[in-house]
């Protein structure tokens, strides 16, 4: 029997879902670039991963930092950065906590006893370290020389070191954001010097791999504190909505087998799904991850029995439509005006009508160029829209919200 206590969907936690749907390149890419260059010496930017509310990112990267931990390596907790927060505070003691693991703590050489010392009184102290009273190096400095220790250790050991950065965007001021990034990248181009086999002295990059995850608007800010090197140092991923068929796959383990729950006599059963629920589950979500999380938990809800339904889906959706409408409704609140009124002229057009001349002159324009820096933000830094021949909507929930009735749902 299905009941809350065992639903295998976790909207909005930032855990690992149980049904997990798409965002196979970026797993991959751990899997087979970050994580084997790394280990083999080989330079590797570190990633940023972007997009807006709801399309998984912190999920995303906790599953790749699951399976380093799986694997032995050594991982940070997710570091939320609170809004005005010191992000240097926070890194410093995952830091310290990475340093334990490695053997560090308890290390004889005054030098390394040294950098976990001022390391902790950064933990204590963050970016105000630099004042008279806390004399000694920059706290970036400090959180470089740390981190390369760890990175050794980890090389010597055969781990990999992951660190992930979440909410990225709260980072406010310019000192701060530019301490932890110069901290991060001088230790992801850190190079040690090893004696191969034959006495060959070879140079190496340490095993250090960084995620940093938030909001699109990261991107920008990070052009005045970081600029070019930003760029160099991290490649930055901005998630669209999840593909259809992506959805469709990540259900079809309930409609063709059923989803195995234990019941009370110690066996097993299962729980299976009719292919017309899962289709619509599929469409209702439009792609958003928190969306899918959110349909499938309550379609579970909706009833006891051992298959849901598509009425399941139809009634557990009703009880959330409210939310997603919030959902997409947050999303446009926070868009500049500009963007948003070229969304809202965009999605009043016909499709195939859909270019910037046409845009601009449904927002009361001129020209084209009135409205070229919107459309390139919304394009290449939230990924909404796809600029094209003739403009698309990448963010499927956002088309649909402007475009039609959903979220509702015809009974």
């Amino acid at each position: 029997m299905r009941t809350p206590v065992n639903s295998p969907f976790t909207p909005g936690s930032d855990t690992i879902p149980a049904v997990w749907a798409g965002r196979v390149d970026q797993v991959m890419d751990w899997v087979n670039v970050v994580r084997p260059r790394r280990m083999r010496g080989i330079a590797e930017r570190g990633r940023t991963i972007l997009g807006e509310a709801g399309l998984g990112k912190s999920a995303l990267v906790r599953r790749i930092a699951h399976l380093a931990q799986e694997g032995g390596d050594w991982v940070t907790p997710q570091l939320r950065i609170p809004s005005g927060g010191d992000p240097m505070k926070v890194v410093a003691q995952a830091v310290l906590d990475l340093a334990n693991q490695a053997g560090l703590a308890v290390a004889r050489e005054e030098r390394v006893r040294n950098v976990v010392e001022r390391v902790r009184a950064v933990a204590v102290a963050g970016l105000s370290i630099t004042l008279d009273r806390h004399p000694g190096p920059e706290p970036f400095t400090a959180l470089t020389a740390l981190l390369t220790e760890i990175g050794a250790r980890a090389a010597d050991a055969g781990k990999a070191v992951l660190i992930h950065i979440d909410e990225v965007q709260n980072i406010s001021g310019a000192q701060a954001l530019s301490q932890l990034l110069i901290a991060l990248g001088d230790a992801l181009v850190y190079e040690r010097t090893i004696v191969a086999p034959g006495g060959l002295q070879v140079r190496q990059a340490l095993p250090i791999a960084v995620y940093l995850t938030g909001l699109p608007e990261f991107a920008e800010t990070t052009v005045t504190c970081g600029g070019a090197t930003f760029a160099r140092r991290f490649a930055t991923t901005v998630l669209e909505p999840i593909e259809q068929a992506d959805l469709t796959m990540a259900l079809s383990g309930f409609v063709l087998e059923g989803w195995e729950l234990a019941d009370d006599a110690g066996g097993t059963h299962r729980i299976r799904m009719s292919q017309e629920a899962a289709a619509l589950i599929a469409d209702l979500c439009c792609g958003e991850p928190f969306l899918f999380q959110l349909a499938g938990e309550r379609a579970w809800f909706a009833g006891i029995s051992d298959e849901i339904t598509i009425d399941d889906v139809r009634e557990g959706w009703a009880t959330v439509r409210t939310e997603a409408t919030a959902h997409v409704e947050r999303i446009l609140t926070r868009l500049p005006t500009k963007e948003r009124r070229f969304l809202e002229a965009m999605a009043a057009l016909p499709a195939e009508q859909r270019s910037a001349t046409n845009i601009a002159k449904a927002m009361g324009l001129a020209d084209a160029s009135k409205v070229g820096q919107a459309a390139q933000r919304l394009d290449t830094m939230r990924g909404i829209v796809d600029r094209g021949k003739p403009y698309t909507f990448r963010h499927r929930a956002i088309e649909a919200y402007l475009t039609s009735s959903w979220p509702r749902v015809e009974a």
